[in-house]
C-alpha cells in the first residue's frame, strides 16, 4: 500500500490550502450509486489555487488519483482505492457573469450576444439542482431540461449530459480547466468550440484536462411568460420521478444510446428479456431496461456483471455493441 502520510501533513499544514482532507473515507455515501470501500485519502479544496497547489503535489510526489464531482456516474471499487481521490464537492457556488468582465481574447464574441442573453458561470462542483433553482429564480431560459439531474455541474460538462433531447454543451459559452498533463497546473480558459463536442462527448475526456468553472448561455425571460421556466422544470421533474429515476439508488443511463442503430439501449435490453434481472445485489431495473439499480447492498462486481451480461446478449440478438457511460474506477 502507499504511503500517503507526508502528503497529507503538507496539504494540511499549509497556510494557502482551502477545503478538507481525511484519511480512510467511505466513498459508498459520496455517489449516487451507494457502492464503495474507503479512500486512502480524501481531498476536497476550495477554490483554483487549493484545487492547483493538491494537484501539483501529487504529481510531485507521483501519487494515484482520481478527481470526481457528485458520483452520479461513478461505481467505486468494492476494495476501495488506494490513491487520492479529489472532489470538487466544496469547489461550488453559481453568479451571474457580466459581459464586461469576459476575457481580453473573447471580446469579438461580445457583439454576438443579445440584451436579453445572460451568462452564468458556476464552479465545478456546483449542483445541477443549485444551478437550475438560480436560474429559475432568476427568470433565465435555457436549463429547464436538466432539472432533477443528479450531479455536479463539472461532472455534467465532462460528460456532456443529455436530457430530453438537449445536451448541456447547447447552452455553454465557454469553460475554464487546468491542465495537469504539465507540472504547474496551468488555468486556461476557451470558448466552447462546437466540433469539440458531440453526443455524450466533451474535450475533457481521455485527457488531462479538469474542468473547473463553466460559463453558460442563457435568455432572460419577461412577462408572464417567465412562468413557463418553472412550469417546464416540473414537468421534467416529474417525468424523471414517474421514469423511476429515483426509487433506487443508481447512476440513471446505463449505456449511450446510439443514434443511428434506432432503437435506444433501454428497448434493445427489454427485448432480450433482462429487466428485473439480479445478480448479487444490483438488478436490471423492471421498470427501465437501461438502470442498473442497487437494491440490496449491491457491490461494484455486481454491476459489472450486469453490464457484461447485457452487453453479450444485445450483441448477441442485435449485433450491436453497448458502449457504457458510467465510469467503474
Amino acid at each position: 500500500m502507499e504511503d500517503f502520510s507526508d502528503f497529507v501533513e503538507y496539504i494540511k499544514n499549509h497556510d494557502n490550502f482551502k477545503g478538507t482532507i481525511t484519511q480512510n473515507e467511505l466513498l459508498a455515501p459520496k455517489s449516487t450509486f451507494k457502492i464503495g470501500g474507503r479512500a486512502s485519502v480524501y481531498v476536497a479544496p476550495e477554490d483554483y489555487y487549493s484545487f492547483q497547489l493538491t494537484l501539483r503535489r501529487i504529481i510531485a510526489d507521483n501519487l494515484p488519483f482520481y478527481i470526481t464531482g457528485g458520483g452520479s456516474n461513478l461505481v467505486f471499487p468494492d476494495q476501495g482505492f488506494d490513491g487520492i481521490i479529489l472532489s470538487s464537492q466544496n469547489f461550488s457556488d453559481v453568479m451571474l457573469f457580466p459581459k464586461v468582465d469576459l476575457p481580453e481574447d473573447f471580446k469579438d464574441s461580445i457583439p454576438q450576444l443579445g440584451k436579453d442573453d445572460v451568462l452564468v458561470s458556476c464552479f465545478a462542483g456546483t449542483p445541477m439542482a443549485a444551478f437550475v433553482s438560480f436560474c429559475t429564480k432568476n427568470d433565465l431560459s435555457g436549463a429547464e431540461q436538466f432539472a432533477g439531474l443528479p450531479g455536479t455541474v463539472g461532472g455534467a460538462a465532462y460528460m456532456n449530459a443529455r436530457c430530453f433531447e438537449k445536451s448541456i454543451s447547447d447552452i455553454i459559452f465557454y469553460t475554464t480547466w487546468m491542465d495537469y498533463s504539465d507540472k504547474d497546473i496551468p488555468l486556461h480558459h476557451q470558448l466552447k468550440n462546437p466540433s469539440e463536442w458531440d453526443y455524450k462527448k466533451s474535450p475533457f475526456q481521455n485527457n488531462h484536462r479538469f474542468v473547473t468553472t463553466v460559463t453558460f448561455l442563457l435568455k432572460h425571460i419577461h412577462g408572464d411568460e417567465k412562468m413557463q421556466i418553472a412550469k417546464d422544470c416540473r414537468h421534467y421533474t416529474v417525468e424523471r420521478i414517474d421514469k423511476g429515476h429515483f426509487k433506487f439508488p443508481s447512476a440513471g443511463s446505463v449505456f449511450k444510446n446510439n443514434h443511428e442503430f434506432g432503437a435506444p439501449s433501454g428497448k434493445l435490453i427489454d427485448e432480450c428479456g433482462l429487466k428485473g434481472t439480479k445478480i448479487g445485489g444490483a438488478q436490471i431495473a423492471p421498470f427501465h431496461g437501461n438502470f442498473i439499480i442497487n437494491v440490496d447492498h449491491a457491490k461494484a462486481s455486481d454491476v459489472r456483471q450486469l453490464v457484461e451480461l447485457a452487453q453479450a446478449k444485445v450483441y448477441e440478438k442485435f449485433g450491436f455493441n453497448l458502449e457504457p457511460e458510467i465510469i467503474f474506477l
